[in-house]
């Protein structure tokens, strides 16, 4: 139970003592203590909100747009996760599960197989609106799930998710431990890139013209570097080829330099499908080095999976 210490500190990323007592019980996924959220966690929504609002209009993809009215997202206040689920479980069967906090790698990923999309209920601190170099509830309900109501799109997710239990599945037949070892981590590695390229910070061409809009969710919740992904003469924008896109590194500390953009909702599947056929024919056991890192609790949770 939350005490009154807890509730007056509110519900700020790296300053909630709700989230530290749930990770000592090892807890992961949790409810949302919604009395928790104090007057400055609601006011740091609604600065964002209203930041990024009318550059969603101008670059975010249309069903992007639609997915917000879809959600009634609302502008003034923290959404509960369970108005979220009410709109959205009926469009793409999709649902936001609330987690405490970092979810190691392949539990994340067959989240997703399971249409469950796992969502960080703090939210960043109001003196540092528009750069958090982990997630908050802004990020994940305003930036991922609206594009979770376009089933084309949540199908690719779960597709993505079904790579990784196959990638799981694949590395554990290995024979040679440190062969084995090497090939999860390089794996993993393929699937974070892959990912952060797409869902993260993927571009898309919009269904009506050439033109290049936006549907990575840490480009639809930064109000600073959604126009500059779009605009910026220091951006380079490629087709994905996912050769370059599973060997290529990413940094998360500043503007992303690279991006990639595919065709359509479509094209984003057909690459996930493509993913898997590389994983199958052992072409991703060992890609680049470099960013991301591979922890510890990412490599068990592959290694570790049950079929």
């Amino acid at each position: 139970m939350a005490t009154a210490s807890s509730a007056a500190r509110g519900l700020t990323t790296t300053r909630a003592a709700f989230i530290e007592e749930a990770k000592s019980r090892g807890e992961l996924f949790i409810h949302q203590p919604y009395e928790l959220y104090g007057e400055e966690n609601q006011e740091t929504w609604r600065r964002l909100y209203a930041a990024i609002a009318p550059k969603w209009r101008t670059y975010a993809h249309p069903r992007f747009l639609q997915g917000v009215d879809a959600l009634a997202l609302n502008p003034e206040r923290i959404p509960r996760l369970e108005e979220i689920n009410r709109f959205l479980e009926p469009l793409s069967a999709f649902k936001a599960k609330a987690v405490s906090g970092y979810v190691p790698a392949f539990l994340f990923f067959d989240s997703l197989r399971r249409r469950e999309f796992p969502t960080t209920i703090t939210i960043r601190d109001g003196s540092r609106l528009d750069y958090l170099p982990e997630p908050d509830i802004f990020h994940d309900l305003a930036g991922h799930v609206p594009m979770h109501t376009d089933k084309r799109f949540a199908d690719a997710l779960v597709r993505f998710g079904e790579v990784a239990r196959t990638a799981s599945r694949e590395v554990r037949g290995i024979d040679d431990a440190e062969r084995r070892l090497h090939a999860v981590e390089s794996v993993i590695k393929a699937l974070a890139r892959f990912f952060w390229f797409t869902v993260e910070f993927g571009l898309m061409r919009r269904p009506e013209s050439d033109d290049l809009c936006v549907v990575g969710s840490g480009l639809l919740s930064s109000a600073g570097e959604i126009e500059h992904a779009i605009e910026s003469t220091e951006v380079q924008r490629y087709p994905f080829q996912l050769e370059w896109v599973v060997n290529q590194y990413f940094e998360i500390d500043h503007y992303q330099p690279l991006l990639f953009y595919t065709r359509s909702f479509e094209d984003l599947f057909d690459r996930v499908d493509e993913l898997e056929r590389w994983i199958r024919a052992e072409r991703l056991y060992n890609v680049s080095p470099g960013e991301p890192e591979i922890n510890e609790h990412d490599l068990a949770s592959f290694l570790e999976a049950a079929d």
